[in-house]
């Protein structure tokens, strides 16, 4: 689902899966923008997401980098019963006893170590590194660049922003946002903008 940037990233993903051994095969895009029968990133768009019943599939990747938007859809094919799956480059480095959900999206250079938890439904993006213990909530989106310590946890449905970083057992709550580039280094109260180095909330 998506048909954008980061669906571009997703199928390039998949690809590099499968050209890896494993058996998954992008079938095409649904996206709520593109008329059904053109094309993006070499592969068919089918059509809206309303579709998306009436389309051949085994299984679905929800390639949106809105967190909201996401977490509302993963909700909501959920319950319709489809199958999510995650989407994990080969090139990533990801310790053996790793918990990765449903619906997570792993992309190219990533480091993760061991006793970490990734919750469904995230993305860890390019190039980021999570270290020993973390706790990545459901709907998350890890940026680029992104490095946290040791024990660290991320809320459901944060934003940690391109190249931040996230010191040892720092805690990040719910629905929060951490700005490009800030450094993390006391906890993060939930719901909240925080941005600098270090970093502060920002105020309303």
């Amino acid at each position: 689902m998506g048909a954008g940037g980061h669906g571009a990233v997703v199928a390039d993903v998949l690809a590099a899966m499968r050209r890896a051994g494993a058996d998954v095969q992008p079938a095409g895009f649904v996206d709520d923008r593109l008329p059904a029968g053109s094309t993006a990133h070499g592969l068919p768009v089918f059509g809206h997401s309303s579709t998306l019943s009436s389309v051949p599939h085994d299984a679905i990747v929800i390639a949106l980098g809105d967190n909201r938007t996401r977490a509302s859809l993963y909700a909501a094919w959920s319950a319709a019963g489809e199958r999510l799956v995650s989407a994990v480059h080969p090139s990533a480095v990801i310790a053996p006893d790793t918990a990765v959900g449903p619906g997570s999206m792993i992309c190219a250079g990533v480091v993760v170590n061991p006793g970490t938890v990734i919750g469904p439904n995230a993305i860890v993006n390019t190039a980021s590194s999570l270290d020993h213990h973390n706790q990545i909530g459901a709907h998350v989106h890890v940026a680029p660049g992104v490095h946290t310590g040791g024990d660290v946890a991320i809320g459901e449905g944060t934003l940690v922003g391109l190249g931040a970083i996230v010191l040892p057992r720092r805690t990040v709550g719910a629905w929060a946002v951490v700005g490009a580039g800030a450094v993390v280094v006391r906890d993060v109260v939930p719901g909240t903008t925080v941005v600098g180095v270090p970093a502060t909330e920002v105020t309303k």
